[in-house]
């Protein structure tokens, strides 16, 4: 059976893992969120205010991006016992276990919400309004919000017909926010994982003293 001092190692050893996940995917939020203000990798879309709400509120660069990132920082630290937590007793340990893992589960909840959200209302794209109501224009917005018992993610045929510009609108919107949306849900996971290995390392240290 692991005496407390084992499990206090493990405790930060996980602590280490965990810090370095959590912040890989970090990067990995901000890069996609990053990728669908160029759809095509066209920048002129950005440039001409093209670019959908949801991109632009930008939850994967803020939210599971910088706020995840500065979490994974602090929990690395308390990993490696580094600078101000070299020699931190059991309550500010928990405490910054506490403050690190809400920052990060807050950061990922947003970014899964807005993620979850994007992929229901669709892409922001050019599309003939004729469809919809027998004028024959065509506009920017949203034309799978106006679909009626039909939903594109699983009718791959309207991928391809209904919007205009940018090309491949569709794949592109998809694909990345899908990234967005399993990237936040991993790091609710690991936030879930490093709360409890925080809690497993207090009782061991409150059971040494």
């Amino acid at each position: 059976m692991l005496s407390s001092p084992d499990v206090m190692a493990c405790s930060r050893t996980c602590s280490r893992i965990l810090g370095l996940s959590l912040g890989t995917t970090a990067l990995f939020a901000a890069g996609a969120n990053l990728v669908l203000l160029f759809p095509n990798w066209d920048v002129t879309y950005l440039l001409r205010g093209l670019i959908g709400r949801h991109a632009m509120l930008g939850s994967g660069l803020w939210g599971g991006g910088l706020m995840v990132l500065t979490a994974a920082t602090l929990i690395s630290l308390m990993g490696w016992r580094y600078g101000c937590f070299s020699k931190s007793g059991p309550c500010r340990s928990m405490l910054t276990a506490l403050l690190s893992s809400s920052l990060a589960f807050l950061g990922a909840l947003i970014c899964f919400i807005t993620s979850g959200v994007a992929l229901k209302d669709g892409p922001f794209c050019m599309f003939d309004v004729s469809s919809f109501n027998q004028t024959q224009a065509w506009k920017y917005g949203y034309p799978f919000q106006d679909l009626r018992n039909r939903n594109y993610l699983y009718d791959h045929s309207l991928w391809n017909s209904v919007c205009l510009e940018p090309s491949k609108a569709v794949i592109w919107h998809v694909s990345f926010f899908s990234t967005l949306l399993c990237i936040s849900l991993l790091q609710i996971l690991l936030v879930v994982i490093h709360f409890i290995n925080s809690f497993l390392g207090l009782f061991c240290s409150l059971c040494e003293k």
